[in-house]
């Protein structure tokens, strides 16, 4: 029977950083997107907020070189591509959803992953504001992975999820395994298996041994 593993980005494929963090440290923006990013972790902005701020950070200076640079650069777990090669390998499918702007999530597509969701936020340079229905949320990820399976002929019931934070809770939640991957307390009790380190490879042996 086939799988649909379903990824997080942030914290998750990033270790200890997030798509906004590297494209704002490219523009020496690092102070001012801390703030916004602990303002999000403690519930004081919403993901449209933020999403707000973060394009106001940047608008006068954004493009898709620095873009670029920060995905190039970011911290991303080793094992990647590798993990999804063997996924796809097994007749399984894997995807990326994550609330982080869609122009940076969907430069994953070239790693291997067969779908890449991430919100709707302007284009680079951004000279719009941001759409806040085009903006990911905890209960979108159901929602998308709902829309996978009936893609890929499959049911919750195959999907495994791989999240480290609070906007993972309503998957974990959802499907029947998952693995907290170097995560927080929001998920750490929902998960069926918790790896910590910075190799995707080995998050994912839990799921192939545990099966």
């Amino acid at each position: 029977m086939s799988k649909l593993h379903l990824f997080d980005m942030d914290g998750t494929l990033l270790h200890g950083s997030a798509a906004a963090v590297e494209i704002s440290r490219q523009l020496g923006l690092d102070r001012e997107i801390g703030e916004l990013e602990r303002g999000f972790a403690a519930g004081l902005l919403t993901p449209v907020q933020f999403a707000q701020q973060a394009c106001e950070l940047w608008a006068a200076e954004l493009t898709a070189r620095e873009v670029a640079a920060a995905f190039d650069g970011a911290p991303w777990l080793t094992g990647i591509r590798e993990v999804w090669a063997d996924i796809r390998a097994r007749g399984e499918r894997c995807a990326v959803i994550s609330l982080s702007p869609a122009f940076f999530v969907e430069r994953l597509l070239a790693w291997g992953a067969d779908e890449a969701h991430g919100s709707r936020w302007p284009v680079v340079p951004i000279r719009q504001a941001v759409e806040p229905a085009g903006i990911l949320t905890s209960a979108a990820k159901v929602r998308i992975a709902d829309e996978l399976c009936v893609r890929y002929g499959l049911t919750r019931a195959d999907c495994v999820a791989y999240g480290d934070s609070l906007s993972d809770t309503e998957l974990f939640a959802a499907v029947p395994r998952s693995v907290a991957v170097n995560a927080d307390h929001h998920v750490s009790d929902l998960a069926s298996y918790a790896y910590a380190g910075r190799d995707l490879r080995e998050a994912y042996a839990l799921v192939r041994t545990g099966q």
